[in-house]
Order: structure tokens, then C-alpha cells, then sequence
């Protein structure tokens, strides 16, 4: 990838960068719908990433590029306008670049950059804040700055929340930035607070991708945010992460509409499972690991209804495949990818198998994705 980003940058602005940096995709692990409930949750940094190359000019001039498109978009200096149509992909680093004040970070000046990327568009694996770090990243070098990391993943947040305006949490931005080979990334929403658990040998993961989405996903979303909410407030909390479970199997008839105590029980069980995964692995228990993975697909589908057919049917085949420790949705839900943790033993042909078998219920085969874990954000 480095090779050709460098090929790349010398084909469009007839020099070599000055500055690589890189950051990976990530898979949420488990903590389904937890971050914005103040709760834990595990992702894992994989081994496909988003490549940024900058060099400085000397003019009033931003030139922004992406090795998936053939465009050069120019742009002075005090433009930081939100881009719309082709080069709306230019608003995630720009993004960056207006964030960084509210930071205290310096903003680089004119520059020539390139993004190349080896993550699959679409596939859940979250290539926007990938994206946002390797250019917090290069423009921090641009200037001679090196932040830490929290305020790298804080700032490649803000830039997505408020210049892009997609409401995440903590969970992408924090995985990309804090990922280590071989381990999870456990983040406790309510600080943020990042911290690295090992991975035991032997954990394969794969992803399972329906390209299908509810047509009502957005207010979906919204729901199950307003529903928690509500949950939290009729419980006496300000979010869920402040509801015990045995405060919440005690609740009193009447307390919560039976919408709401789903959407709580679904969550106080998830932020149980969160922990009770972090005890599993680092006891080295990929089994245990493996079928809280799969509870957590239950909880999902029954009690926040977050699931669709396409995704319980994935998840009913690889729970059945004996080289399958777990399987669960992974993401926001209401479509979208399945992620299964496996032994070597699973293979390419048994993913096909799995493939096959949702073809022929659903007329089109899901894309399957094998991946490994891998560092989290750095200069190269």
C-alpha cells in the first residue's frame, strides 16, 4: 500500500509526500448500542487501513486527492466549507482541520495530500474515522506537533459529529486510534478511557456483509436512542450505564412501557456482557468469549430489534459451524455485516459454504471479509 500511495502522490503533484501516516478500519467486537448509554464496549483495530501522504507548499493552497478518484480537489486556505456530491469525501479531513482549534492544535497551511485506502467501502468497518486519524495525524506533523493520542481521537470525533454530522460515539475514533496487534480495545464511554486486552492465540474473524439496510434506518436509530433515554429517566438514571441488574429485574409493574424494559434489558445485559467478555479473554476462554458474542445477537434481535432476517439467518448457520466460537451483528444494526470469531480451522471454503447457504434463501451472496488484528493509528 505504501508504494503505491507514494507512485501515486509523485503522479499527481510531481513530488514524493513528505509525511505517511496510516490508520486501520475496526470491527465493534461487543457493547451493542452501550457508548451512547454511558457503558463499555470492545472493538478490534484490523489489519486494512486508510493511508494519508502530505507535502507542504509554500502558497495559499489545499490540494485534496483520494487514489479512488481521478479529481484534485483545490481549495485556499481560509475555505472550510462542507463539500457536497463527489467531494463530499473531502469533509472528513477537512473536518479534521476545523476541529483542531476547539483543541488547542495548530492548522497546517497550504499542503498537496493523498488518502488511499484498502478498506472496503460499506462494509461497516468504519474507513470515515480511519480517514480522520491518518489526517489528524498528518497534519499534526505538518506543523511539528505531537498530541496525544486521546486528544488525536477526541478531535477526529468532533470532526465527525459536528462537520460531517454523523452523531457516533467514542467507539471508531477510539478504536483506530488506540488499537494494538493481537488485543481489543476496551473504551469506557463515560470518561472516555481507553485500555488494550489481549487477544488469545488462535482467534480468526471474519465479516459476513448483506449490503442490505432498513428503508427507515435513521429513525430507527433515533427510537432506540429516545427509548433508552426514556428508560434511563423512568428508572431514576441519567443514562443505563447506572442501572444494576438486579435494580432493573426488581422495577416495579408499571415503571417502564414494555418497549422500554427490552431496550433496558438489552442494554444493562450488554454492558454485563462487555465485562464478562474482557474476564474471558484475558483468562484465555475463546468458548466463553464466543457465546456471549452470540447471546449478544440475541439480546439484539429479541429485545432491541436491532436484527433483520438476513443477519439472524448468518449468525443461525455460523453458530451451527463447530469452527465458530460466536457470531453476532456488528454496527448499528437494521442490516448490515455479521462478524463471527472462529478458529483457523474455518477456512475460505467454509465461509462459502455459509455464503452459499444465504444465497439460496435471499438470491444474493453476502461479501465475506477475513481479518486480522491489527495496529491502531501511526506515522509510517
Amino acid at each position: 500500500m505504501k508504494s503505491a500511495l507514494l507512485a501515486n502522490f509523485s503522479r499527481l503533484f510531481g513530488r514524493p509526500p513528505e509525511i505517511v501516516a496510516r490508520a486501520p478500519g475496526r470491527i465493534e467486537f461487543i457493547g451493542n448500542h452501550t457508548d451512547y448509554n454511558g457503558g463499555p464496549v470492545l472493538g478490534v483495530a484490523i489489519d486494512r487501513s486508510v493511508w494519508v501522504a502530505l507535502a507542504r507548499r509554500d502558497d495559499e493552497q489545499r490540494q485534496f486527492a483520494s487514489a479512488q478518484r481521478e479529481d484534485v480537489i483545490r481549495l485556499p486556505v481560509g475555505r472550510l466549507e462542507k463539500m457536497s456530491g463527489d467531494a463530499s469525501w473531502a469533509n472528513y479531513p477537512l473536518g479534521v482541520l476545523a476541529a483542531f482549534p476547539a483543541f488547542g492544535l495548530r492548522v497546517p497551511a497550504g499542503f498537496d495530500y493523498l488518502a488511499l485506502s484498502d478498506l472496503p467501502v460499506g462494509a461497516g468497518l468504519s474507513s470515515s474515522a480511519a480517514i480522520e486519524l491518518a489526517s489528524a495525524l498528518a497534519f499534526t506533523a505538518a506543523v511539528g506537533e505531537c498530541p496525544s493520542r486521546e486528544v488525536l481521537v477526541r478531535a477526529a470525533r468532533h470532526a465527525e459529529n459536528r462537520f460531517v454530522g454523523v452523531p457516533c460515539g467514542i467507539l471508531d475514533q477510539g478504536v483506530s486510534g488506540f488499537g494494538r496487534k493481537d488485543h481489543l480495545v476496551f473504551i469506557d464511554c463515560r470518561g472516555p478511557r481507553f485500555e488494550t486486552v489481549p487477544l488469545p492465540a488462535g482467534a480468526h474473524f471474519w465479516v459476513f456483509n448483506t449490503h442490505t439496510h432498513h428503508a427507515l434506518v435513521d429513525g430507527l436509530y433515533a427510537a432506540r436512542h429516545r427509548e433508552c433515554m426514556e428508560a434511563a429517566h423512568a428508572l431514576g438514571a441519567t443514562l443505563l450505564v447506572d442501572v444494576r441488574p438486579e435494580a432493573l429485574a426488581t422495577v416495579a409493574p408499571g415503571t417502564l412501557s414494555p418497549v422500554a424494559a427490552k431496550r433496558a434489558q438489552h442494554i444493562v445485559g450488554e454492558i454485563s456482557r462487555v465485562s464478562s467478555s474482557v474476564e474471558a479473554l484475558r483468562a484465555g476462554d475463546l468458548a466463553a468469549v464466543g457465546r456471549l458474542l452470540t447471546a449478544s445477537h440475541r439480546s439484539s434481535q429479541h429485545l432491541f430489534e436491532n436484527s433483520t432476517a438476513e443477519l439472524d439467518f448468518l449468525v443461525d448457520t455460523l453458530a451451527a459451524t463447530p469452527e465458530v466460537h460466536g457470531a453476532r451483528l456488528t454496527g448499528g444494526g437494521f442490516g448490515g455485516a455479521v462478524m463471527a470469531m472462529t478458529s483457523e480451522k474455518f477456512d475460505d471454503g467454509a465461509a462459502r459454504r455459509v455464503a452459499a447457504a444465504y444465497a439460496q434463501k435471499f438470491g444474493a451472496s453476502p461479501d465475506i471479509l477475513h481479518l486480522q488484528t491489527g495496529d491502531g493509528a501511526g506515522l509510517v
